[in-house]
């Protein structure tokens, strides 16, 4: 009998050790392949339909066409895990869903995948190359498309410091051949959310284990590729290893010295404090050794938020020799170091401690919050995402990304020069605006309803709250019975449980639909579309399609369109006209309808395509902005970009446009480069997480409690809208001053 005990014993421990080890390792998962387009090409009086109606406003012979050029799919391993059961995902989201969304639901012109590198092993790599051309197969006419579609990869790095910290870029490239794209997606560093679900998850969610399994099996794959030697050139190494660039120098040597191509490169996200540390400017990345001409567009917005505005406030204190202090508050802004400082100053005093001892313990908090920058919110343990209230955030920004950084905004960048090449110019940014949506379930161009917050914004979370709690881990609840009076120091981080994801939880209220990158082509065709980015005549949208033109025009009447240079002693006179996007009727239009099944069509929009009506909204303003980029190191950038520069007020008209001139007096006065820009601001519509923190103020204006809009299911099936006043961003033109001969 004991024998047979023991057998069972044994068989019972081999048993579980063989599934704990086997979930973990993938061994009972599958790769997942591309999906199936099932969409057909779009009948061209469709597409001539569409473009009347844009050049029926129009100002010239160019058409504008609407794409968005950041999109991700499960190949890229965020958005696999946002798929999964335990963060409430509607399970996988391959490129054929980023097709056949791209062509019906947003009715888009150009479309580009770019998963993170990370992920993108050489078998992933072939297979994003095949899906993105088997997409275009689709769209008929090389020179009269229906839709283009771009090849592309997220090279996605991110820096734990200031120095170390370049950010996000996504890779394009024009064409579909496969001498004409990298051969291999090039990664800057392992993954750092690469660890396997635990089968502890698997046996509490054990309905949904397959999908763990498969998850796990997908990982185990990323992970089993053999990195590239280091010391051979791009162009000689074998395509079946996983390639590196470090910095964006790297990057660029890698694609345009040694494979000779010409891709563009597109930095993003510049100021989402979700992974920018604390005090990164732009400085480095102005280095010439980085190649900052090989960047010739930005992402101004995205599903992430706003990037745009700059603003002088500090979220952390530099001093000459790198060391990092807390700021003070100011005004308009609590820095979440001050905010970590408070908390445990609050609880300090409601345990009855000594006020010299409560002081030092706040001010250790601060300082720890600084010291572990993206995870200075467990400086506070046991703290919630409402405690934290309105902390780090910009509260005067349209629709700011969370937890900003405004000195990596475009503003700040394109105010900054550096002078330390040995010709003695000026090296500075010269960039053209694009937005984009950031969408991780394979939904481009999400931003033209504002519905379905779960799908068409990155908010997600647990389903319920016995996965939450696995997730998060317990840190610890703040009560009169476990105050957590003591913060917590960087070196402590990794003794804690859980995936320690509180700030995931309160960022989800900074979520947005995505954006659009739009373009002033002479045609349809891949090398117009093309040539319209690569020459910056280009505007970013927060989604919706509206019309903007920008242009310059000089004495002698010649006109240069947005994202151009001029030189000239006296500034141009600038002529600006935009047109509200059209108002949306509910439904998907007959298109749509004949063109996807009813239950791909549901499954994709969710039953709301874009479906344009005849009103169009209209713009109430436009805004100019002015930067002078520095003459000299060390000059202000605060007193250098001149936002609202001119503002004009627009007349409510019928048709939604507006126009109006403008030029620029103390441009000749300054003797100094500058340049313009401009915002079309829409009517107000509802918009989703429009007001993140939904904040309650006492009587001076403080917010002492906010109301969150989570990802998970504490937030119901709420869109979370509030009103918001839609915009296009003109790319800038750049007028350098030429003394007159």
């Amino acid at each position: 009998m004991f024998r047979w005990i023991v057998a069972i014993v044994f068989a019972l421990v081999s048993f579980g050790a063989i599934f704990w080890f086997g979930a973990r390792g993938g061994w009972f998962g599958a790769e997942h392949g591309p999906g199936t387009i099932s969409g057909k090409e779009v009948l061209a009086d469709v597409i001539a339909a569409r473009m009347a109606r844009r050049s029926a406003a129009g100002e010239d012979d160019d058409q504008i066409l609407f794409g968005d050029l950041h999109v991700h799919t499960t190949i890229s391993v965020d958005a696999y895990q946002f798929s999964l059961p335990i963060l409430g995902g509607s399970g996988l989201h391959p490129l054929a869903d980023a097709c056949d969304f791209a062509r019906y639901c947003s009715a888009l012109d150009f479309w580009a995948s770019t998963d993170h590198a990370e992920s993108i092993t050489p078998p992933r790599w072939q297979m994003v190359k095949d899906a993105v051309r088997a997409c275009q197969k689709v769209s008929g006419s090389n020179d009269n498309p229906d839709m283009i579609s771009f090849i592309g990869f997220e090279w996605t790095q991110v820096g734990r410091v200031p120095q170390e910290h370049f950010g996000h870029k996504n890779v394009i490239f024009r064409d579909l051949d496969d001498d004409k794209v990298a051969a291999r997606a090039i990664e800057t560093q392992k993954l750092g959310l690469a660890s396997p679900i635990s089968p502890l998850v698997v046996t509490q969610d054990f309905a949904h284990r397959q999908d763990y399994f498969d998850y796990n099996n997908f990982m185990a794959a990323t992970n089993a590729v053999a990195d590239c030697d280091a010391g051979i050139p791009s162009d000689k190494l074998p395509k079946d290893c996983v390639e590196a660039a470090r910095t964006p120098g790297d990057l660029v040597r890698k694609l345009f010295d040694e494979q000779r191509l010409s891709p563009l490169i597109i930095p993003h996200g510049t100021t989402w404090g979700f992974y920018t540390p604390a005090g990164t400017t732009w400085a480095k990345a102005l280095n010439s050794k980085e190649r900052p001409d090989k960047f010739p567009l930005i992402e101004v917005y995205s599903g992430h938020g706003n990037s745009e505005e700059y603003r002088a406030w500090e979220e952390v204190s530099t001093a000459s020799d790198g060391k990092q202090t807390c700021p003070d508050a100011t005004a308009d802004h609590l820095p979440g170091c001050q905010r970590a400082g408070q908390i445990i100053m609050e609880r300090c005093q409601k345990a009855k401690i000594a006020t010299s001892e409560c002081e030092k313990r706040a001010a250790q908090a601060r300082q720890n919050y600084v010291d572990m920058q993206a995870f200075g919110h467990l400086a506070a343990p046991g703290a919630v995402s409402a405690d934290w209230l309105d902390a780090g955030q910009c509260t005067d920004c349209f629709l700011p990304s969370f937890n900003y950084r405004p000195k990596t905004s475009v503003q700040a960048g394109l105010a900054m020069s550096r002078f330390d090449d040995a010709d003695g110019k000026a090296t500075r940014f010269d960039w053209g605006f694009i937005g984009s949506s950031d969408n991780h379930r394979a939904r481009p161009g999400t931003g033209y309803k504002q519905y379905d917050r779960r799908n068409n914004t990155e908010a997600t979370g647990a389903p319920n709250e016995d996965l939450r709690k696995l997730l998060i881990g317990s840190i610890g609840d703040a009560n009169d019975e476990n105050p957590n009076t003591q913060s917590i120091a960087l070196d402590d981080i990794q003794k804690l449980p859980g995936l320690r994801t509180v700030e995931a939880e309160r960022q989800a209220s900074f979520l947005l639909t995505g954006g659009l990158a739009a373009v002033h082509a002479k045609g349809r065709s891949r090398a117009q579309i093309w040539d319209a980015l690569q020459r910056r005549e280009t505007y970013a949208t927060s989604g919706q399609k509206t019309l903007l033109w920008f242009q310059a025009v000089d004495n002698a009447g010649a006109k240069t369109p947005m994202g151009s240079r001029v030189a000239a002693n006296a500034a141009p006179t600038f002529e600006v006209r935009a047109i509200g996007a059209f108002k949306q009727k509910p439904g998907c239009p007959d298109f749509a309808k004949a063109g996807l099944e009813e239950s791909r069509l549901a499954k994709l929009c969710g039953g709301e395509c874009d479906n344009p009506s005849d009103e169009r909204a209209k713009i109430t303003r436009i805004e100019v902005v002015k930067i002078r980029p520095q003459a000299k190191a060390g000059e202000d950038i605060a007193s250098l970009i001149q936002d609202r520069f001119v503002v004009h007020q627009c007349e409510a008209r019928t048709d939604g446009s507006c126009s109006f001139t403008f030029s620029d007096p103390s441009y000749a006065a300054d003797k100094r480069d500058a340049l313009y820009y401009v915002k079309a601001i829409q009517e107000a519509e509802p918009m989703i997480n429009a007001d993140p923190l939904k904040c309650e103020r006492d009587a001076s204006g403080k917010c002492v409690k906010v109301n969150l809009c989570y990802g998970d299911y504490r937030s119901g099936p709420s869109d979370c809208t509030a009103p918001a006043e839609p915009r296009a961003w003109s790319s800038p033109i750049y007028v350098d001053y030429a003394e007159s001969r």
